[in-house]
């Protein structure tokens, strides 16, 4: 199949060699299926006269590694391609709702996007895991000083979030009693003015959070504990010594896979849950990252070729639909 790969910018930067990133293992598993896999950034896509292209580069798999002919581009239609990967990763700033806006000028009986963008456009990370309010913490999402600062008496320890971060950016953990909380909160909200998301601290929090894996319907077996980072309360570095072996319990297994089924009906399929003692504390599905080396590592599998059996499976899918319709 040929296959896009939108990819974030500092990802192509050090693209090679990159096996702590999840693109890297999966365009690895699909080019040793003799997929045709070309790689993108989302300021290479462009409109001309009504119609999708992009300028892209080659990639090639040599001694285990993938490669980028960087002096290669060359300008495609997208819906040339048989699947796009939609996977910069956040802010969902300007440019990145630009680029999904870009996407809606492709055919989706043509070409199939995971995530799909029109949903991923209208998905919050943060904001829209409240579609699950039952199975996270207590929370509330308001920029109002006077909000934030009942919920911390009410709650005594909470979690600031801004809504369109990743890689715990901009998260503050806030005590009721701090003598820095109006500053914090100001700060954040940028005087009352931004949205957060606020959340009641779970103690729990302090041997990190599970990252639990959805591929479509289906809830993945392998699943990694994130500890948090030296002089961190969250974690913050993606290395060995902070991604631990974890197991999913099978009341957790219960709990999510309608969470599963619902965001796979909505077009996002690929997603990864951040857990805390039984509670979503985030839904990612801009670019979720499968923790492959590590799960690898820890479960001895190959977790990158089920991934990419689901997305060629998805492709086909689409067609034999698109064929007999």
């Amino acid at each position: 199949m040929n296959i896009l790969f939108i990819i974030d910018r500092i990802e192509l930067k050090y693209f090679e060699f990159n096996k702590l990133v999840t693109n890297f293992w999966i365009i690895k598993s699909l080019l040793e299926r003799e997929n045709n896999v070309k790689i993108a950034t989302i300021d290479m896509l462009k409109l001309k006269l009504g119609k999708a292209y992009c300028s892209c580069y080659d990639s090639y798999l040599l001694n285990e590694n993938i490669f980028y002919k960087k002096n290669s581009l060359t300008e495609i239609e997208i819906e040339k391609f048989d699947i796009v990967m939609f996977r910069p990763d956040p802010p969902v700033d300007l440019d990145y709702i630009n680029a999904t806006y870009i996407l809606d000028f492709v055919d989706r009986n043509k070409t199939l996007i995971l995530n799909n963008t029109n949903a991923i456009r209208n998905f919050n990370e943060k904001l829209h895991a409240v579609l699950f309010n039952d199975l996270m913490p207590k929370n509330i999402v308001t920029s109002s000083f006077i909000d934030i600062l009942k919920f911390l008496d009410e709650n005594e320890e909470i979690i600031l979030k801004p809504l369109n971060q990743c890689f715990g950016g901009g998260v503050m953990y806030l005590k009721k009693g701090d003598k820095n909380t109006a500053v914090i909160i100001n700060q954040m909200t940028q005087n009352s003015k931004r949205m957060l998301m606020v959340q009641k601290y779970i103690p729990q929090a302090q041997y990190g959070d599970k990252r639990v894996l959805f591929l479509g319907e289906e809830i993945l077996p392998y699943c990694v504990q994130k500890v948090p980072s030296n002089n961190d309360f969250k974690f913050c570095e993606h290395s060995d010594a902070n991604i631990l072996k974890a197991v999913l319990s099978d009341d957790e297994i219960k709990k999510f896979k309608p969470v599963a089924k619902k965001l796979n009906s909505m077009g996002i399929p690929m997603v990864g849950l951040d857990v805390i003692d039984g509670k979503i504390i985030e839904i990612n599905v801009t670019s979720p990252c499968y923790f492959i080396k590590e799960i690898n590592g820890h479960f001895g599998c190959h977790i990158e070729n089920d991934i990419a059996d689901f997305i060629l499976s998805q492709a086909l899918e689409k067609t034999s639909t698109s064929i007999s319709s």
